[in-house]
């Protein structure tokens, strides 16, 4: 196979479904000149975010179904950071947004983890995401996701050291949970030291 300097480009796309989300089969020119067909999913960008209490050293995070891995493994639910689909131009508006409905917190200051793509090989969301320092005194909402988009979302309060451990123990199985995760742990690591040490 001879070796080209072009980079492979996207000469059309036809749509195969549209409903929530998008989904397109791309026809790609290949550097060898070769054309082949590649599927993509398209909901656009999205955001997640990973409150948590540096006082009390707890995270809140949520609890719900996921239809994909109730299909692969039977799993029932997922506890993972609050997220959603980006609809606002503001990224930041969008995390708080979703603070407030999945878990009831008004997010004052984000701090930036990030803009990753979740699933390359297949979708177009890109992932904003977030770690937001919360005291008791912004969880002003119940949370639980919004009715009309049938979420049926649990809030769960987790310790930081139990949220540790778990990651450790390969029980985190959200990515963007995950990733979250320890990036606060490598830029807080004070949040995860025993008490008084």
């Amino acid at each position: 196979m001879s070796r080209d300097d072009t980079p492979p480009r996207i000469e059309g796309t036809r749509t195969v479904y549209e409903g929530w989300a998008r989904y397109l089969v791309a026809e790609v020119r290949m550097p060898d000149g070769r054309r082949i067909g590649r599927e993509v999913e398209d909901h656009g960008p999205a955001v997640a975010v990973l409150p948590y209490d540096p006082e009390r050293r707890v995270a809140l995070l949520v609890r719900q179904f996921r239809t994909p891995p109730c299909f692969v493994d039977g799993t029932a639910s997922l506890l993972e950071a609050p997220a959603g689909l980006r609809e606002e131009d503001d990224p930041e508006a969008c995390a708080r947004r979703e603070a407030f409905e999945e878990v009831g917190l008004r997010l004052s200051r984000l701090e930036p983890a990030g803009r990753v793509w979740s699933l390359p090989g297949l979708s177009t969301e890109r992932m904003d995401l977030f770690l937001a320092a919360y005291a008791r005194t912004d969880r002003e909402g119940a949370g639980g996701g919004l009715p009309e988009e049938n979420e049926s979302i649990e809030v769960v309060e987790v310790a930081l050291a139990d949220l540790a451990a778990m990651a450790d123990r390969g029980e985190v199985d959200d990515m963007k949970t995950l990733c979250l995760v320890q990036t606060l742990r490598l830029r807080h690591p004070a949040l995860f030291a025993a008490v008084g040490a």
